[in-house]
């Protein structure tokens, strides 16, 4: 039954996940200015991706005292691996560092403004609930919903539906376009090392075992209960559907900017 459930969502998260793959975004990305433009907007698509796998952390290891073994010792891998991958991650100095903090580091690197998320985490550090902080930094109504999407998730305290979020809306396309634009400026003399690093750990780490390992981690939750496994589904959509405006408003601003 889990098979033929994964399946199933597998199937109609199809045409969603068609739209990211040819989404007209990857054309749009053609200068480093472009670049800046994307990266000002998808950082925060990189900082709540960790309140995600935080959950998942939380709900699926043992980070409790007194320490208790967990059911599915695989799943509890699979989330500390990719918890010791985001969060300790060595940059390209062979320094540990989150790969949030390597982002902005990209950032500061090809000229992109690190102003909004910088005031935007400061605050969520404070205590403030991150959709209030969002509306304080005046973010685009696409990364707001983005992220309140992801929190309004979190929020059910369902883990099955914040495995969904986690497992098939936050896989990030690296358009090829990226690396060639990249190779194009270091070409003429002007080197954007760290952003090139990030991009190449981020395909790396991903390998081929994560998307297997997370569709398990799913099913495990989900089990026989067909409600959860419907609930999946419509996570799972709307994840998508959440990434695919998010692109939609980050091409628009590159648009705008080109013809301004």
């Amino acid at each position: 039954m889990k098979e033929d459930q994964l399946k199933a969502i597998e199937r109609a998260s199809e045409p969603y996940r068609q739209r990211l793959k040819d989404h007209v975004l990857y054309r749009d990305l053609k200068t480093v200015e472009d670049i800046r433009t994307f990266m000002e907007d998808h950082v925060f698509a990189v900082w709540d991706f960790m309140s995600l796998l935080k959950f998942l952390q939380r709900e699926l290891t043992c980070v409790r005292v007194p320490w208790t073994p967990e059911k599915d010792p695989v799943i509890a891998r699979f989330i500390n691996e990719i918890v010791h991958g985001e969060e300790s991650d060595i940059n390209e100095l062979g320094e540990p560092k989150s790969h949030y903090a390597m982002y902005l580091d990209a950032m500061e690197e090809i000229g992109a403004s690190t102003e909004q998320i910088r005031t935007f985490s400061e605050r969520a550090i404070r205590g403030f609930k991150p959709v209030d902080v969002l509306k304080y930094t005046g973010v685009s109504k696409s990364v707001f919903e983005f992220v309140k999407f992801s929190f309004d998730v979190i929020a059910t305290g369902k883990t099955h539906l914040v495995a969904a979020a986690f497992t098939f809306g936050r896989e990030d396309v690296i358009p090829d376009m990226f690396f060639e634009i990249l190779r194009d400026k270091k070409e003429e003399g002007t080197n954007y090392g760290k952003l090139v690093y990030y991009l190449e750990r981020h395909i790396e780490l991903d390998g081929d075992e994560h998307g297997p390992l997370s569709l398990k981690m799913v099913a495990s939750l989900c089990g026989d209960d067909p409600v959860k496994w419907k609930e999946v589904e419509k996570v799972s959509i709307e994840a998508l559907e959440k990434r695919i405006a998010l692109w939609d408003g980050i091409s628009e601003k590159i648009r705008a900017r080109v013809t301004a």
